[in-house]
C-alpha cells in the first residue's frame, strides 16, 4: 500500500505546532524547576526525620508513585473544583507534573544525601562549619552530582508526560497534533513530527545536563 507522505502539510502546520511546542516547554520548564525544589525540601525532611512532616512526605511519595498519573491529573482538574478550587488547565498541569516529579526527586535526593561520606561531615564540623554551611558547601554539591542522572531521567519523563495534558484541553504539542490529525487524517505526518520533536527535546536536555555533570565533576578529576 502506497502512502503519499506530505511534507508540505507539515510545513503548513508549523505555526500551530510551534504554538503547542511553546506551551509544552513553558509548562515543563516551570514544573521541572518546582519539582526540583520539592525534591530537595522533601529530601531534607526525610533525611532529618522531621517529626510529623516526615510521615506526610513519605505518604505523599508513596501516593504519587503508586497511582496512575492520569488519575492524579483528573483529580486535580475535575476533583479540586468540588472543593472550591478551580485551577486552569495550564496550572492543573503544572501542579500535577510538579507533584509527580517532586515525589521521584525526593527519593533521588534523599538517597544522594544519605550516601555522602560521614567523614566529610565530621571534617567539616572540625573545621568550624555550622550545619547549614556543611550542607550548603559540602553535602548539597556532592549530592547533586550523585543524584543528577536520576533527576535528569525524571525531568525527561516530565517533559514527555506533559502530553497527558491534552486530555484536559491544554493546547500543548500533542493536543495540536491530535486536533490537526482529526481534521486532515494526516496522522503519520503529525505524530511523526511531534515524535521527532520530543526526541530532539529529550536528547537536547540530556546533552545539556551531561555537560553540567561533566563540569560539576571537573574539580575531582586528577
Amino acid at each position: 500500500m502506497d502512502y503519499d507522505f506530505d511534507w508540505n502539510y507539515i510545513w503548513q502546520s508549523r505555526l500551530p505546532l510551534l504554538h503547542g511546542l511553546a506551551v509544552t516547554l513553558e509548562v515543563s520548564a516551570i514544573s521541572i524547576a518546582l519539582a526540583f525544589v520539592v525534591g530537595v525540601a522533601g529530601a531534607f525532611i526525610r533525611v532529618f526525620a522531621v517529626r510529623g512532616a516526615n510521615a506526610i512526605v513519605g505518604g505523599y511519595v508513596e501516593l504519587i508513585r503508586n497511582t496512575p498519573i492520569l488519575a492524579q491529573l483528573f483529580f486535580i482538574f475535575f476533583g479540586l473544583p468540588e472543593l472550591g478550587m478551580r485551577p486552569s488547565p495550564f496550572w492543573s498541569g503544572v501542579l500535577m507534573l510538579t507533584l509527580w516529579g517532586g515525589a521521584y526527586n525526593v527519593e533521588s535526593m534523599r538517597g544522594a544525601l544519605a550516601s555522602v561520606d560521614a567523614g566529610l561531615r565530621e571534617g567539616a564540623y572540625s573545621l568550624g562549619l555550622r550545619r547549614g554551611q556543611y550542607f550548603r558547601f559540602v553535602a548539597i554539591p556532592i549530592a547533586l552530582r550523585l543524584a543528577l542522572p536520576t533527576v535528569l531521567n525524571t525531568a525527561i519523563s516530565m517533559l514527555k508526560n506533559s502530553a497527558f495534558l491534552q486530555t484536559i484541553g491544554l493546547a500543548e504539542l500533542t493536543f495540536v497534533a491530535v486536533d490537526r490529525a482529526s481534521l486532515s487524517y494526516r496522522t503519520l505526518e503529525m505524530f511523526g513530527t511531534i515524535g521527532a520533536i520530543y526526541l530532539t527535546l529529550g536528547l537536547g536536555l540530556a546533552g545539556a545536563v551531561g555537560r553540567l555533570e561533566h563540569r560539576l565533576h571537573q574539580p575531582f578529576r586528577t
